[in-house]
């Protein structure tokens, strides 16, 4: 049977990753957009380009959430992006409202999905998400830890000038400036980059994986990254498809893991079939340990705000 995946959201992010996916051929695809005609256009587009690709996954466009329904995955990249000088703190309000609407709709249609959620600030969206759809914890995703570490992977190939294939990186923690990269197991064709670069490198390149989304903001000037949130997504929902059990960092809903109760936080995961299947623990130094719960206390405090507003 075709899998079916909802992308929400037709900007640069989900149109995308509407794009990985009919071109990896994971699935039928539904691009679904409040503004009539983008995502039927941009649709439409992806679909004149399936016969030079060549796949046959099928793309259609939509205004509505009717034609998602009995999704398999929906992805939810819908919400204003960041601009100069914003966090994605200052992101809080409008796209929780964003995110209440979407989700209500998504469970509505789909009840048996599972979430994958894109939209920043990303760890206080998948708290929204899980309210509003009442989804088991298993089913609804943060993507975050998967993006970071693939900075993090980009950081370390280019400094040691080896392929991209050899590295393997891991960043914990929440989505933002508090996101914990652990060089310690972070490894070239399984030696610890500990052993390959000096401690103040190191240092270097995490604070770059820290700034990753703010680097490309301040570039682009009007806009924030996409390709790479888009691949990193549908890493996610290819793990899920195709029933992978693959270990990814991703936001995840903690009951006691870590020492962490009542929070997404960043975390390696086992994904398959029914989302999350596993939460990996890891035996973590005082100083990472720390780290992780210093960004715990961040996306704690968004959730707060959140609450009140």
């Amino acid at each position: 049977m075709v899998k079916k995946v909802t992308v929400v959201g037709a900007g640069n992010v989900g149109a995308t990753a509407a794009q990985r996916l009919a071109e990896k051929e994971l699935c039928d695809v539904l691009l679904v957009d409040i503004i009539e005609g983008v995502p039927q256009g941009k649709a439409l587009d992806l679909a004149e380009a399936a016969p030079v690709e060549i796949h046959d996954a099928h793309i259609i466009g939509a205004n509505s959430y009717e034609a998602s329904a009995d999704s398999d995955i929906v992805i939810i990249t819908a919400g204003i992006p960041r601009k100069p000088g914003m966090s994605r703190d200052d992101l809080l309000a409008t796209n929780k409202n964003i995110m209440k609407s979407v989700t209500k709709e998504v469970a509505r249609y789909s009840p048996q999905a599972t979430l994958i959620i894109v939209s920043n600030p990303l760890d206080a969206m998948c708290h929204v998400a899980m309210e509003e759809s009442g989804f088991p914890k298993e089913r609804v995703i943060g993507m975050a830890g998967v993006l970071d570490s693939a900075r993090f992977r980009a950081f370390i190939a280019a400094e040691l000038d080896v392929s991209v294939e050899n590295i393997h990186a891991l960043v914990l923690g929440g989505h933002g400036d508090t996101m914990v990269p652990l060089p310690r197991f972070s490894t070239v064709s399984g030696i610890p980059i500990t052993e390959l670069l000096p401690a103040a490198r190191i240092e270097e390149l995490v604070t770059r994986t820290r700034n990753g989304g703010a680097e490309i903001v301040s570039l682009l000037k009007t806009g924030s990254a996409y390709y790479a949130p888009a691949s990193a997504a549908v890493e996610m929902a290819e793990a899920i498809l195709k029933d992978k059990k693959k270990i990814l960092p991703c936001a995840a809903y903690l009951e006691g893991e870590y020492g962490i109760s009542g929070l997404f936080v960043g975390v390696p995961v086992k994904l398959g079939k029914n989302g999350i299947e596993q939460i990996i623990s890891l035996n973590l130094a005082d100083e990472e340990r720390q780290a992780l719960m210093k960004s715990a206390s961040a996306v704690q405090e968004l959730v707060e705000v959140m609450k009140k507003m």
